[in-house]
């Protein structure tokens, strides 16, 4: 038949046009893309340690290539790496798991992305407080879910309230997802304000948290930081805890994350992760094992290192006329308020009129890149990575100034 060779156009699925591509990996694309050009760019988009893996857990996937550990293991990982997560919750929370309590996925990224499509029908809500990690609403949208974006307060450093949160709760609530430290802001729930939001969640339940705790190793103040599940034991069981070793050990590129939680729903997502991708790489989660039962050296050094590199990148921030940054309690991030740049011109007389118009003059006339608030719910800001040594960081905020200095 004439012009049945002819391929029909390709139309995705509604999941995929619900959704949009991370900001971040747009952005480090672009900086990948300058770069590439022999543009000089400070890239502070990408958040990810700047250290190598240690030794020591290179050394130990090296020894189960070498012992033929390469083949499928268990959907929920191996034994050890279960047995591991189990006995480092005990150790940071106090909390005793159960075996049938843990999954392992992919990257926390994954883990996340499967409880939600573990639990979400069409139009079930999910409380997602700003400023946010940008997948979360995304991650909701593709599993037919409804993001709830609340919006926080400076007065609050950011962080959802118990008023905020009883006012945003239906009948369709499913989930409120808490992130501390945050990403972008770094700011971290004390143990009484966890306790005033547990109180109202004890009023409903039907509604679960998901704890994204992805950074609670990289924290700044003399006290270890306390989880939901920790404080709360009343709500324990709707509480699922995600971790993972990419932040605190520099393996971002392992895919290894996992989470805890009430065995039926760990059951469910390890179900999903059977038919989305058999089980976690075997290789990764050897070199897990190592990374949270051996020496701790590594992330107690990496942390003073990040504790230094936030101190003098908010010196140097602090004395630029027009930008505010959030004092971070954990992780590697600034959330800088650029509102006193809203309105300024360039030399070339253009108004920055948003903080997109303020992270593209950034990268055109200062060769730095940062990702603008927007991307993250919460404008005018943008979010700079300060996982990266102190002569770039110094140099690029030097950039900034620059390029500040010269908009009237």
């Amino acid at each position: 038949m004439t012009g049945s060779h002819l391929a029909a156009s390709f139309t995705p699925a509604q999941r995929v046009q619900r959704i949009k591509a991370s900001p971040s990996t747009v952005a480090a694309a672009r900086v990948r893309e300058l770069k590439a050009a022999g543009e000089q760019i400070f890239d502070f988009t990408v958040g990810q340690p700047d250290f190598d893996t240690p030794q020591h857990i290179q050394d130990a996937a090296t020894r189960a290539m070498a012992a033929g550990e390469t083949r499928y293991t268990s959907v929920n990982g191996t034994v050890e790496l279960r047995a591991a997560i189990r006995q480092r919750m005990q150790r940071t929370s106090g909390i005793a798991y159960p075996d049938e309590s843990v999954t392992i996925g992919g990257g926390a990224k994954q883990v996340i992305y499967l409880a939600f499509s573990a639990t979400l029908d069409a139009h079930d809500e999910v409380i997602i407080p700003t400023p946010y990690w940008v997948s979360y609403p995304d991650m909701v949208a593709a599993n037919d879910g409804t993001p709830v974006i609340v919006q926080t307060k400076a007065e609050d450093r950011y962080k959802i309230t118990p008023e905020q949160l009883r006012a945003a709760i239906t009948e369709r609530t499913r989930w409120l997802i808490l992130n501390s430290p945050s990403n972008p802001t770094g700011v971290a729930y004390t143990k009484p304000e966890l306790q005033a939001l547990a109180a109202v969640l004890e009023e409903v339940p039907h509604v679960w948290v998901l704890t994204d705790e992805i950074y609670d190793d990289i924290t700044f103040g003399p006290e270890p930081l306390v989880g939901l599940a920790e404080v709360a034991p009343s709500i324990r069981s709707r509480v699922l805890t995600v971790n993972g070793v990419s932040k605190s050990y520099a393996m971002t590129g392992w895919r290894l994350g996992y989470a805890v939680g009430d065995p039926a729903l760990i059951g469910a997502i390890n179900l999903l992760q059977s038919q989305v991708s058999t089980c976690p790489s075997s290789v990764s989660q050897a070199a897990a094992v190592a990374a949270l039962t051996g020496d701790q050296t590594f992330v107690h050094e990496t942390v003073r290192a990040y504790r230094e590199r936030r101190d003098r990148a908010l010196d140097l921030i602090n004395t630029i006329d027009g930008l505010h940054p959030i004092e971070p309690d954990g992780a590697f991030y600034l959330f800088v308020d650029c509102a006193g740049l809203i309105g300024r011109r360039t030399p070339q007389g253009q108004e920055l009129t948003s903080d997109q118009d303020v992270t593209l003059y950034l990268l055109e006339e200062a060769g730095v890149a940062v990702i603008q608030g927007s991307a993250f719910g919460a404008e005018p800001f943008f979010r700079m990575s300060f996982a990266t040594d102190l002569d770039t960081i110094e140099a690029g905020v030097a950039a900034i100034s620059e390029a500040v200095a010269q908009l009237t």
